[in-house]
């Protein structure tokens, strides 16, 4: 018996990937594992019984096909089953716009001519507390005398020149000295009333204003 020649189903094959490669890659994949299996069976039922095909080769590919089809399903579900949470998280952080809450960030957020933040200090003495723009200017800098622990301080949004500034995020920094003494710097976290929600790079984020943050950085909600 003669072999029958297998060009035909080949160039079918090919034909079929190429009008499915604007498909999504299940469906492409789907389409040429149906089309090898065709191509496998045809050389199957025809070879020439005096000389075998080798197998091997066709069981492997066949594996191959059989765990990447497997991976796709599994990132298609895993793509599905985080939508489904950040839909549930942008369910969740919707609930607090309108609350005032306490985030962790390096930026105040200036709301309506006022920010402000809670630092805490080892021990009680000078901190001083400076307020920069975005290109690392000093807008405002002042000395408090913190007391050991929990610090409130409350800036009316005014440079050090006493004027108003816009209403954004300013990036802050805390240290535990006066102006110009080397000091370590201090933990703290900033308040500001949230205003909305958005998704970004798989990440729910709450705004305050002009300043976003992730919806993790959140520490505590008020009324």
């Amino acid at each position: 018996m003669t072999p029958v020649s297998t060009s035909a189903a080949a160039t079918s094959a090919a034909t079929s990937t190429a009008a499915s490669s604007a498909a999504n890659p299940l469906v492409s994949l789907t389409s040429n594992f149906s089309d090898f299996l065709n191509l496998l069976m045809t050389q199957l039922q025809n070879q020439d019984p005096t000389s075998p095909m080798d197998a091997n080769s066709f069981t492997s590919e066949l594996v191959e096909f059989s765990s990447v089809e497997q991976q796709i399903n599994t990132n298609t579900s895993l793509t599905t089953l985080i939508q489904l949470t950040q839909a549930g998280d942008v369910s969740q952080a919707s609930a607090v716009v309108g609350k005032q809450v306490m985030v962790q960030s390096t930026q105040v957020p200036l709301q309506n001519g006022s920010g402000t933040l809670v630092f805490t200090a080892n021990t009680a003495g000078p901190a001083t507390i400076t307020v920069q723009n975005a290109n690392g200017g000093t807008l405002q800098q002042v000395t408090v005398n913190a007391a050991q622990g929990a610090n409130t301080w409350s800036w009316n949004g005014t440079n050090s020149s006493g004027q108003t500034l816009p209403d954004g995020a300013y990036t802050v920094t805390v240290t535990n000295a006066a102006p110009g003494a080397a000091g370590a710097a201090l933990p703290f976290t900033v308040v500001g009333t949230a205003t909305g929600v958005t998704t970004a790079n798989n990440t729910v984020n709450l705004q305050l204003g002009a300043l976003s943050v992730p919806f993790a950085n959140v520490v505590s909600v008020g009324s």
